[in-house]
């Protein structure tokens, strides 16, 4: 059976060597791209700070839409993306869903681009 399991930042840099030590695979670099891509979107770098900040560094997402002064739909979105590129995790209570950083997902991307 073949693991189609998505890769995230995570992955792709868990073993990186910063940009000026080893040249970095096309499927890495794909991948860490992609979760640049993520982080580089001024409401998504709020939302990572906000859930860091935030107790256990965990948040509900009906604290989130106030502090941006975005739509609910709009930052479920963001949280998506931030999610599927590995930096949050979601849990669903009830009717909300919290979100978390993921441990070690943005010291992979501080990791790799040490010089």
């Amino acid at each position: 059976m073949t693991d189609t399991r998505t890769l995230t930042v995570v992955d792709a840099c868990s073993s990186c060597e910063p940009l000026t030590r080893e040249t970095l695979s096309a499927e890495s670099a794909v991948e860490l791209a992609r979760g640049l891509k993520a982080l580089a979107d001024p409401a998504r770098l709020r939302l990572i700070s906000i859930v860091a900040a935030s107790e256990n560094q965990e948040a509900c997402v009906c604290d989130l839409t106030e502090p941006l002064g975005l739509s609910q739909p709009t930052v479920s979105h963001h949280l998506k993306v931030l999610s599927d590129a590995g930096f949050l995790s979601r849990s669903q209570r009830g009717t909300w869903a919290y979100y978390s950083l993921v441990p070690g997902a943005l010291d992979s991307v501080s990791k790799f681009l040490l010089t």
